[in-house]
């Protein structure tokens, strides 16, 4: 709820449940249609409004009573009006001892009053429940996330105006928060939905062959505690048919490394950099100069390349910022097995930023204050989302072409197999080559050994040595980029254009990146491949699909348009005399809906 009704309170001193009087309205008289009053009528002043309507009651025969109002803090937004015998009225007398005994009464005049945003004025609006089109509409949008506010004015330049529409934004509100968020109105349900709220929300996610994020599943649990995780993963390889991922990757996080350590004690387990990296400013905050030590220690981690340099780098850099004695650089060193690349690179990871990306991404779809009816609705249309994204980048690898950046026949040979996502990770490494300076050490019996320098920046160049096997057309290298990320570094592809090799070994082509691997649970029919309607809303949506395409033909010319009027006219007729037939038992008839309110949107309001 927005800013406009976030304040709103019901002011009970002008609610009035009891009838003002017993006597029963005499018979409507004839009154002049000026004096009428009528939904779209605007005034200058509430009070005006009020006025108007009071003599328009008096005329035709019946009181009226203020029955609500709604405020934002000392202003009036919009005011409920009802005949005075509006309601049921139970007596507390007995009804064997009543002497006047009172005809049973529901009067259902009701008239809305409210403001109209940036006129200025008052508008007479009648309270009547929202359509099927305009509810479909609403339900549509919400699921979108498209704001309220956003909607009703949709609706209102639909129509031409406020005052073409019979209801007004607090009723669609209204029905938003009470059909389509399901939000509990009875105390327990409340408290509970208080204790959801508190839930930590965790997910499992992988890297398809497009580099995209792919989420597996989710959890809630009540806290981060060692016991919790262990719940998790119990849970999460039984999933799984007791099968332990080789690697996994998570958060900075104490109580996950003993549960996975208690739990899949085979699984490679890896901390997020990026994770640990954003904690610095935290951390290191209050040392001068935090941000020249934030770039030297990224720095260490990135450019250190080997166990043995990075071991001689981190301590340089604790001497060199006095940080020898702080405990959360000592507690990473101590942990560094699990974060620090260099004691990784030697075990495959499909991508450092997979989840990171992941959670952003769903971070569109739910906030902190979803409901937990929201948070099932809207994930399921984030595994759509992410579906519709895979389907769209496969589409891409067959229907076009990313250019090659070099002439080299090795390069080409990765375009025809790779996706495109990672097909573009390879051309990064051909256009790293221009900054590599190859020299050959020494050669025997088909076994050369290369050193290859890589300019990093004006003044820095780091060595890197590559061996090349010419019986095996097998290549080593150093950097380990094809054994954590499966592609093929520039340092080795130097190698390879200075062996003048023109096609790579099929080692080197993974399948795990190819645009024709074939994924099975792709076949799978998911939920969201089906939405979950009632049948109604079902029907009413394959309708206003069938006759969108008959309006969109018929629209080119007024023959035609005239066609499709006397063929609705008739069909009308036909469907009316049915609709009496079976009068009560007719799936035509739902919620005292009737055919006139099919097209509300299109025609002016009436009482």
């Amino acid at each position: 709820m927005d800013d406009s009704t976030s304040n709103c309170q019901l002011n009970q001193g002008e609610v009035d449940y009891e009838f003002e009087s017993n006597e029963v309205p005499e018979p409507f008289s004839v009154v002049d249609d000026q004096f009428v009053l009528k939904v779209g009528m605007t005034f200058t002043t509430l009070e005006d409004a009020g006025k108007f309507h009071r003599n328009y009651a008096k005329a035709v025969g019946f009181s009226t009573r203020v029955r609500s109002t709604n405020r934002k803090g000392n202003e009036i937004k919009n005011q409920l009006i009802t005949c005075s015998r509006e309601g049921k009225w139970k007596s507390k007398i007995s009804p064997t001892e009543k002497t006047n005994p009172t005809s049973s009464l529901n009067f259902p005049a009701r008239i809305y009053i409210h403001t109209l945003k940036d006129v200025g004025a008052w508008i007479i609006s009648k309270h009547k429940k929202l359509s099927l089109s305009i509810r479909r509409t609403i339900e549509n949008n919400e699921e979108a996330g498209i704001r309220p506010s956003k909607t009703y004015q949709s609706f209102v330049a639909a129509t031409g105006g406020h005052r073409e529409l019979n209801f007004i934004e607090k009723d669609m509100r209204n029905y938003i928060t009470r059909e389509v968020r399901n939000v509990f109105e009875q105390e327990d349900a409340k408290e509970f939905g208080k204790y959801l709220y508190n839930l930590v929300y965790g997910s499992f996610v992988r890297v398809n062959h497009h580099g995209q994020s792919t989420l597996l599943g989710c959890s809630l649990m009540k806290n981060k505690e060692i016991e919790s995780f262990k719940w998790l993963f119990q849970c999460w390889l039984r999933c799984m048919g007791e099968n332990d991922p080789k690697g996994f990757l998570t958060d900075q996080s104490a109580s996950m490394k003993r549960a996975l350590e208690a739990y899949m004690p085979t699984t490679i387990h890896r901390w997020y950099i990026w994770h640990i990296m954003k904690k610095i400013p935290s951390k290191l905050n209050g040392y001068k100069g935090h941000a020249k030590i934030e770039q030297e220690m990224s720095e260490v981690v990135w450019n250190s390349h080997s166990k043995d340099s990075f071991d001689r780098n981190w301590n340089d850099f604790l001497l060199n910022f006095g940080l020898m004695d702080n405990k959360w650089l000592s507690d990473l060193y101590e942990d560094r097995h699990i974060w620090v690349p260099i004691y990784l690179d030697h075990y495959f990871w499909a991508a450092h930023k997979g989840a990171r990306a992941c959670i952003h991404f769903f971070n569109k779809f739910i906030t902190q204050n979803s409901s937990l009816i929201q948070f099932v609705k809207q994930y399921d249309n984030c595994l759509g989302s992410r579906e519709q994204a895979e389907r769209e980048s496969y589409a891409a690898d067959f229907l076009t072409v990313t250019p090659c950046a070099t002439k080299s026949s090795i390069e080409a040979q990765f375009q025809d197999v790779y996706t495109h996502q990672k097909f573009r990770k390879v051309q990064a490494q051909f256009k790293g080559k221009a900054n590599c300076i190859t020299r050959l050490m020494n050669s025997a019996l088909g076994y050369s050994v290369y050193e290859v320098g890589e300019q990093v920046s004006s003044l820095i160049f780091n060595k890197f040595v590559v061996t090349y096997d010419s019986v095996a057309v097998e290549v080593k290298y150093q950097c380990l980029l094809f054994e954590s990320r499966w592609i093929l570094c520039c340092h080795a592809l130097s190698v390879l254009s200075f062996e003048r090799v023109s096609q790579v070994s099929p080692r080197y082509i993974l399948e795990r990146w190819c645009k024709k691997v074939k994924r099975r649970h792709t076949h799978i029919k998911s939920s969201h491949n089906e939405p979950l309607l009632e049948p109604r809303s079902k029907r009413f949506d394959q309708l206003v699909f069938y006759s969108q395409n008959i309006c969109e033909f018929v629209s080119e010319s007024e023959e035609l348009t005239a066609i499709l009027h006397h063929a609705y006219d008739n069909v009308m007729v036909e469907m009316e005399s049915l609709k009496a037939k079976r009068k009560g038992t007719s799936s035509l008839s739902h919620e005292d809906a009737n055919l006139e309110s099919v097209n509300e949107l299109q025609s002016p309001p009436r009482i």
